[in-house]
């Protein structure tokens, strides 16, 4: 833990500058914008969901409740008939904006602090801007990026939204790498 006494500052400082640009991309990028659409019978499954609530969570239709319920002749039906879909339910409402702000600045400080943690043990003190910058960089690209990864592959999440995403992580790395680079002792 003593990495945490030289680095503490590049640590907050890239958390913190992820975090403002994370939002503006979200919030004034027009390559999020498209990303996510509406059912064209929205109402009715609106209204289905309505009908027969069930608590906030992740779903899958059709799902199984256990593992055994997957050789059953009549939910393999079901999944060939299609379509099938990945359903996370939230409660009611907007959520709490506060909350997941705090949330989203808490894990890009995780994860400065962590890349901080790969950096201490990979860069020499004496290092330079481009030899921390490449280090840290690649640190925070793979950290924001390949988690995304396993969506794509086995959730059904369109790949572009994984090269979406991966852009975006492109930049927070370079971002944490400038940090790092400029603040490392």
């Amino acid at each position: 833990m003593a990495f945490v006494a030289h680095l503490w500052l590049p640590i907050v400082v890239s958390g913190v500058i992820v975090f403002f640009v994370s939002a503006l991309f979200w919030m004034l990028s027009p390559h999020h914008q498209t990303e996510w659409g509406k059912l064209p019978s929205e109402a009715g499954v609106l209204a289905a969901l309505r009908a027969h609530p069930a608590p906030p969570g992740l779903y899958s239709v059709p799902g199984v409740n256990a593992a055994a319920d997957r050789k059953d002749p009549a939910w393999r039906a079901e999944l060939e008939r299609g379509p099938t879909a990945m359903i996370t339910l939230r409660p009611a409402g907007t959520g709490k904006m506060g909350a997941s702000m705090m949330q989203s600045l808490g894990s890009n400080l995780i994860v400065s602090f962590f890349c901080a943690y790969v950096a201490s043990h990979a860069v020499p003190a004496s290092a330079t801007y481009l030899e921390v910058f490449r280090i840290v960089g690649t640190l925070g690209f793979m950290s924001y990026s390949f988690a995304s990864i396993t969506d794509s592959v086995w959730f059904g999440r369109p790949w572009s939204s994984f090269f979406k995403q991966a852009l975006d992580a492109l930049v927070y790395g370079c971002l944490m790498g400038g940090v790092f680079g400029w603040l490392w002792k």
